[in-house]
C-alpha cells in the first residue's frame, strides 16, 4: 500500500467524520478538500469508521444484548462519529423530491429543516441497516463485523464517483469546492475498496457474498445517478451523501441475501 494513501487517511477521516485525527506534519486547519488527492484514501478511511462500528457490534452481541440491540448500537455509533453526514444528505434529497420543478427541488434541498419525506426516508434507512446487521449476526459476529466494515468502506466510493458521473446541479454548491476527482484517483479508490472487501468478505462469507453485495451496491448507485439526473439536473453534496448511505445499505442487503444462498 503506497505511503501516500496511508498518509492521506487522517485527512479523509476528518472529511468523512468528526474524528479529530491529525498528523503532526499536517496544518492546524483544513481548507477545501482535494478529492482528487484524497480519493484513494476514502475507502480505507471508511473501513476505519466501519471497524469502530463493528467493534461495538461484536462487544454488544458478546455481552448478551442480542442482535437487535447490538446492531442498533453499532449504527448509532456510526451516525455519531460521522456527524450524520450521509443521513442528512438522504433526508434532504427525499424532501426535495416533493418539489414540482428542478429549481424548487434544489431550493428545498438547501433548507436545513427536515420534512415528512426526509423523516420517512431516515426511518426506512435505519430499519434496513439495523435489520440487515441483525440478520447477518446469524452467520456469526465475525461475519457480521466483516460485512459492516466492507460495506462502510465500499460505500465511500459512491460520493467520489457521483462527482464524476453527473454535472453540478448548482453553480454555487459546496460540492464544487472539492473538485472532480480524476480517472486515476477514482480507479485507485476502486482498487482499494476491492482489496478491503475481498480481504474481509471472501474468507468469512465467501466470494458469492462479495459478488452479491457488490452488485446490489452498484445497482443502488446507478439508480441514484438516474434519479438525480432526472429530478435535479445533476449532483450535489446531498446527492453524494444519499448515494453513499444507500450503497452501504444495498451492499449489506446483497451480502445477506447471497450469504444465505445454498
Amino acid at each position: 500500500m503506497p505511503w501516500s494513501v496511508l498518509s492521506d487517511v487522517p485527512a479523509a477521516l476528518r472529511f468523512l467524520s468528526r474524528l479529530p485525527v491529525r498528523l503532526p506534519a499536517e496544518p492546524a486547519a483544513d481548507g477545501p478538500p482535494d478529492l482528487d488527492r484524497l480519493g484513494p484514501a476514502l475507502p480505507l478511511a471508511g473501513a476505519v469508521l466501519g471497524l469502530i462500528g463493528a467493534a461495538v457490534l461484536v462487544v454488544a452481541h458478546g455481552i448478551g444484548l442480542g442482535g437487535f440491540l447490538a446492531a442498533t448500537l453499532a449504527v448509532g455509533v456510526l451516525v455519531a462519529i460521522t456527524g450524520a453526514l450521509h443521513e442528512d444528505g438522504l433526508a434532504d434529497v427525499a424532501d426535495a423530491l416533493g418539489g414540482w420543478t428542478v429549481e424548487r427541488r434544489l431550493e428545498i434541498m438547501k433548507d436545513s429543516r427536515v420534512g415528512s419525506y426526509g423523516v420517512c426516508a431516515l426511518i426506512l434507512a435505519f430499519a434496513l441497516r439495523i435489520g440487515a446487521l441483525e440478520a447477518l449476526l446469524a452467520s456469526g459476529p465475525a461475519a457480521a463485523a466483516a460485512g459492516l466494515v466492507a460495506a462502510v468502506g465500499v460505500s465511500r466510493l459512491a460520493g467520489l464517483w457521483m462527482l464524476a458521473a453527473l454535472p453540478f446541479a448548482r453553480a454555487d454548491g459546496l460540492a464544487r469546492s472539492a473538485g472532480v476527482p480524476g480517472v486515476g484517483s477514482r480507479r485507485r479508490a476502486l482498487g482499494m475498496a476491492l482489496v478491503i472487501a475481498t480481504g474481509l468478505i471472501v474468507p468469512l462469507i465467501g466470494l458469492i457474498g462479495l459478488v452479491g453485495g457488490g452488485l446490489f451496491g452498484l445497482v443502488a448507485f446507478l439508480l441514484v445517478v438516474r434519479l438525480a439526473r432526472a429530478q435535479f439536473g445533476g449532483q450535489t453534496g446531498d446527492v453524494a451523501g444519499a448515494a453513499t448511505l444507500l450503497v452501504e445499505i444495498a451492499f449489506l442487503i446483497g451480502l445477506l441475501i447471497f450469504t444465505r444462498l445454498p
